[in-house]
């Protein structure tokens, strides 16, 4: 199952790796790299993990906005924070990812927000992208 037709490309170029810089293709993005005190760096940068978390809480919201608007809920107010965790792997090789959303719906009953936030699990692209790859679980908040 792949994507039928690419609506849009984004473009990143990094020198340096963790300990560099991070340009988008149209200069919009201008970041630099470092990584976090607790990976043993210098933390005057932002990381990949920051990125990957703002980006999959960005789609998640709007997946999430976009189903609620086709059930005819109210989700004006609510939020998406997520929280990307890496380490070592169980098998001793190499690092991973983990996620956990945590979505916020004021006013909303907790049953149609749970019916919520898995019909835009299913919508979502970075959901998608990591369903069967890494562990990604959901909090209503």
């Amino acid at each position: 199952m792949g994507v039928s037709k690419v609506l849009y490309t984004a473009r990143a170029t990094v020198d340096g790796g963790r300990e560099g810089k991070s340009v988008s293709g149209d200069g919009r993005l201008d970041v630099a790299l470092a990584p976090p005190a607790e990976l043993g760096g210098s933390g005057n940068g932002t990381n990949p993990e920051q990125l990957f978390a703002a980006g999959f809480a960005a789609c998640f919201h709007s997946a999430l906005k976009l189903v609620a608007r086709k059930a005819k809920q109210d989700v004006a107010a609510s939020t998406v924070a997520a929280e990307v965790g890496i380490g070592p792997l169980a098998e001793g090789v190499g690092y991973g990812l983990r996620v956990h959303l945590v979505v916020t719906l004021p006013g909303l009953d907790r049953a149609v927000a749970a019916q919520l936030v898995d019909a835009a699990d299913q919508v979502c692209p970075y959901s998608n992208a990591t369903r069967g790859n890494i562990p990604v679980t959901h909090e209503i908040a």
